[in-house]
């Protein structure tokens, strides 16, 4: 084992890679811009270094000073956790080059699975099932010739990146170029590289992921599903481990389809396949033979699944997975990365119970804005099933030059109804002052008849939206006619 690694990263996760580096014996080295001096990860590592100011393109994306920090300190391995560094394939052979050890997948792999249209290719070609979609990026003066080969609705999507940037839903004609026009824009933007593809969309989607693990030797092995589907912005907010949407046979095809995704491009370390499952909808499977067969078996299904991309890092929503199987997948990341065995054994897993797991943001609840500012109290719930991985403290400031993540609250239990009853509970001890926060908006999801049925779908927010819209409105009448 390493005997120091740099945690590239910072907030919840560079703390939970800090004591996933003392659980394997290793010291923990963290980075820190002149903004975060002050977070519990910085003092609880075995030494830290500052990098730069505020900003994230002056520290946390600034390689060269990472780099340097590793070496001042005599770092073995750079460990990037999710977001930031995490899936650049550039920066990690740069670590390599640096004599270091990147705790992650092989370059090689990142770079396959970067490229949403390539990736396309790859898994298609290990049989696993894909979205019907354009070939490659898509041009504005071929779009409308493509977009009608397909047939609508269909998804505008950048080719780079993720997170739901450079997204958008288009219906029609006459709805595409300006769609083109803003997810060329955006992903140009985000990325640094303006190309989108189009694929057909599937209607009323659950999104659910498969946690996959590549062992140094070359095994590579699944630790079942996390259903991803309570989404703001095509961004999860909510994860919950089994997900409810799958029977075993659907659940055991989708686990073995990530897995040869996996192995497809070599793939080792820890890493997530994101599937679709659902039916298309709208005008017809489009005009080529090609998209019928593909899409012909959902009317007998009622609903298949399909290859959306993969996260080639760590995810937030890993400790959902940790609680129901026992395990620790930051730690086994660390020990494959050592080329030693991971630790864990597929043949004797066995998901126990349920768990949810709920992204604690300085937002607002409503309209999903950022609240940086001084956070004026802080009290985590405790008790039987409750975990929360926080990157805060009383008395530290947000700053508004990062994702506005304070915490993630995870529950778990013997079954879901027993973790939902938890999860209330916990949430309405959980004291947040000085920002505003999003625990309301959980709550309204928790009493949403919708998500306790199990039965809710990415549109879940929205409809949670539109009818306290309505009620907002309803209210504001009654009043209007009382006066």
């Amino acid at each position: 084992m390493f005997r120091r690694v740099l945690i590239a990263n910072r907030g919840e996760i560079a703390r939970r890679l800090v004591r996933a580096c003392h659980a394997v014996g290793a010291e923990a080295v963290a980075v820190y811009s002149e903004a975060d001096s002050e977070l519990p990860y910085v003092a609880e590592a075995d030494a830290a270094v500052a990098i730069g100011p505020g900003p994230a393109a002056e520290s946390y994306l600034a390689v060269a000073a990472i780099l340097e920090a590793a070496r001042a300190t005599g770092a073995e391995a750079v460990c990037p956790g999710y977001g930031f560094l995490s899936e650049r394939a550039d920066f990690a052979e740069a670590v390599e080059a640096a004599g270091l050890v990147w705790v992650g997948p092989p370059p090689s792999a990142m770079r396959a699975m970067a490229d949403k249209v390539d990736a396309r290719r790859i898994v298609a070609a290990a049989g696993v099932p894909v979205v019907p979609g354009s070939d490659g990026p898509v041009e504005p003066a071929e779009a409308l010739a493509v977009a009608r080969g397909l047939g609508y609705p269909l998804m505008c999507k950048a080719a780079k990146g993720g997170g739901g940037i450079g997204m958008a839903v288009v219906r029609s004609d006459e709805e595409l170029l300006a769609a083109l026009d803003t997810a060329r824009a955006r992903a140009a933007a985000a990325f640094g590289d303006a190309a989108v593809f189009l694929e057909r969309c599937v209607e009323n989607p659950r999104h659910i992921e498969v946690q996959v693990l590549g062992e140094a030797g070359g095994r590579v092995f699944h630790l079942f599903e996390r259903e991803c589907s309570v989404q703001r912005r095509h961004q999860k907010v909510i994860e919950e481990t089994p997900s409810t949407a799958l029977d075993d046979g659907t659940r055991r095809a989708l686990c073995e389809a990530a897995v040869r995704a996996a192995e497809a491009v070599g793939y080792r370390s820890a890493g997530t396949v994101e599937f679709i499952h659902g039916t298309t909808g709208g005008a017809g499977h489009g005009d080529g033979a090609d998209g019928a067969r593909a899409f012909s078996g959902e009317a007998q299904s009622g609903g298949a699944f399909y290859f959306l991309e993969m996260n080639t890092r760590l995810q937030v929503e890993h400790p959902i997975t940790e609680a129901t199987l026992g395990v620790d997948l930051a730690a086994a990341m660390l020990r494959i990365a050592a080329s030693e065995p991971s630790g864990i054994d597929p043949a004797v897993l066995r998901p126990r119970g349920h768990a949810i797991e709920f992204r604690i943001y300085a937002e607002d609840p409503v309209r999903f804005l950022p609240s940086p500012g001084l956070i004026t109290a802080w009290e985590e719930p405790s008790g039987e099933g409750i975990r929360v991985d926080s990157g805060v403290r009383n008395g530290v400031r947000v700053s508004h030059f990062y994702d506005p993540l304070l915490a993630k609250l995870i529950v778990s239990g013997p079954d879901r109804d027993t973790v939902i009853a938890r999860s209330e509970a916990a949430l309405r001890h959980f004291r947040v002052e000085g920002v505003r926060n999003n625990i309301p908006a959980h709550l309204e999801v928790l009493a949403s008849p919708e998500f306790r049925s199990g039965a809710y779908d990415t549109g879940l927010l929205d409809r949670i939206k539109a009818r306290r819209d309505a009620a907002k409105k309803s209210a504001a009448a009654v009043a209007g006619a009382s006066a």
